[in-house]
């Protein structure tokens, strides 16, 4: 009898250790649970206090606020996600410039590319003067986009006002239509041009003229006048841009090409000036061979010349040089590092020269 009860209490006994054991197993368990819920509630907490701190803080939004989200607003303000890459744009300018302000430039540019963050230069430090010499920056403001530009729907649609220099793109101000605030060269006054006055001439006038071009005549009337007054401290020099709708202009640009050749540029220059009325009614090159006779110039030779077109090449390359400076129509004129577009006063050209020369 007594086997019997120790049995029954050893089973007894055994059986409250399980029931011990299987009791501490699921409190252990319960613990681990809360535990975890703890520790999830824990980073929600703290994710959504990194969210409120980051937006009360102005330092941006978290990944889970942009995630959820194609617009925000904070702070008085909206920010839009966009697919495309961000494009940190280096653009050079002139903070001495007034008209080299790139702000309007890139409000434009910013509807194409809205992504665009703009890194201002100043030409006058190392940076800005080895980016300019490195891409041949004729003009300011000018505009760098790293090789991220390629992944714009803008650049797959633009893709030729971009010049490429290495892994960066030179955009193209003047195909894109962006005015000049300050040009850093001057168009070429090379010894094939005609020139009027000193090599060493402190001053240098650069005019892109059509000897067709109304506008060019009535400019071209204060221009000598201004020639006489600052004869020798100034140089002249004339570049063909015959416009493509004046029938006669590239013919008389030729057949000036063909006096200059004989010494008698700005004597036959002032003829097709004051004839234009006269010569621009006419078809081919009879009249221009009649002025060269009057000046007494070799016929032969001048006919020689206009015939065989000798100067075509010249007039080209002129043209071509204006359209990368940015001419579009005549008269363009450049003293110096200033520019002006069309017709302008007698007074106005005589002050620019004057400020060149008291600089």
């Amino acid at each position: 009898m007594e086997d019997n009860n120790e049995k029954n209490e050893i089973i007894e006994t055994n059986f409250l250790d399980e029931k011990d054991f299987s009791q501490k197993d699921e409190r252990k368990k319960i613990k681990s649970l809360i535990s975890l819920v703890i520790l999830l509630g824990g980073l929600f907490v703290g994710s959504l206090f990194v969210d409120i701190v980051q937006l009360f803080r102005g330092q941006g939004f978290s990944q889970k606020a942009v995630s959820q989200s194609e617009v925000i607003e904070a702070h008085g303000k909206t920010w839009v996600a966009y697919q495309e890459p961000m494009i940190e744009a280096e653009i050079i300018t002139d903070e001495k410039c007034v008209d080299c302000d790139p702000s309007e430039a890139l409000v434009w540019l910013r509807r194409m590319i809205p992504t665009i963050s703009a890194k201002n230069i100043d030409i006058s430090s190392e940076e800005g003067k080895k980016i300019s010499e490195e891409f041949k920056v004729k003009t300011l403001p000018a505009f760098v986009f790293p090789a991220a530009i390629e992944e714009t729907e803008f650049f797959a649609q633009a893709q030729s006002i971009f010049n490429q220099n290495g892994e960066k793109y030179l955009l193209d101000t003047v195909q894109l239509g962006v005015p000049a605030g300050k040009y850093l060269s001057l168009p070429d006054p090379s010894s094939s041009n005609a020139k009027v006055g000193p090599e060493d001439a402190k001053v240098k006038i650069v005019e892109f003229s059509d000897f067709q071009c109304p506008y060019c005549k009535a400019f071209h009337t204060g221009l000598k006048k201004t020639l006489a007054k600052y004869e020798g401290k100034i140089q002249y020099v004339y570049k063909h841009f015959p416009l493509s709708f004046h029938a006669q202009a590239e013919n008389a640009a030729l057949a000036s090409e063909c006096a200059t050749e004989q010494g008698k540029f700005l004597d036959y220059a002032n003829k097709l000036f004051d004839a234009q009325d006269e010569w621009g009614t006419t078809e081919g090159t009879g009249k221009f061979k009649t002025y060269a006779a009057q000046f007494g110039l070799n016929a032969s030779q001048f006919n020689q010349c206009l015939d065989n077109k000798k100067y075509q090449d010249q007039i080209s390359q002129d043209m071509q040089e204006g359209q990368e400076f940015g001419v579009s129509g005549t008269p363009a004129t450049f003293i110096n590092g200033q520019f002006r577009n069309g017709v302008f006063g007698e007074d106005e050209f005589n002050s620019l020269i004057e400020a060149e020369l008291n600089k």
